[in-house]
């Protein structure tokens, strides 16, 4: 059996001509509709792209400032206090000092 469509193609045959300019018209409205929703999308990335960029303006400054103020800082520092601020840094350090603590504990309990 050959395949039979649910509806008569011969019922749209006079229509095709209103039917084709109510087609163009919606396909108009929908592209309308497409290009205000591409507008609105392309508006709010181009605003959010302006906020992230002051970000990234003041961040950058905000770095600059710290960076001169270690600079500043190590200048002003005594190598005593430079290495005390290293030791504290460095996660070798604690465990130099940590077989130290159980000889100082050996000899009080002599």
């Amino acid at each position: 059996m050959a395949f039979q469509p649910p509806y008569s193609p011969s019922l749209f045959r006079k229509r095709d001509n209103a039917s084709g300019a109510s087609v163009v018209a919606i396909d108009n409205k929908i592209e309308q509709a497409m290009d205000l929703v591409k507008n609105h999308l392309m508006y709010a990335v181009r605003e959010e792209v302006e906020i992230l960029k002051e970000q990234i303006r003041e961040l950058v400054e905000k770095n600059s400032q710290l960076e001169r103020e270690n600079t500043l800082l190590k200048t002003l520092a005594s190598p005593e206090q430079l290495e005390k601020f290293q030791s504290r840094l460095s996660p070798e350090e604690p465990a130099a000092e940590s077989p130290q603590a159980p000889e100082a504990s050996g000899g009080s309990a002599v």
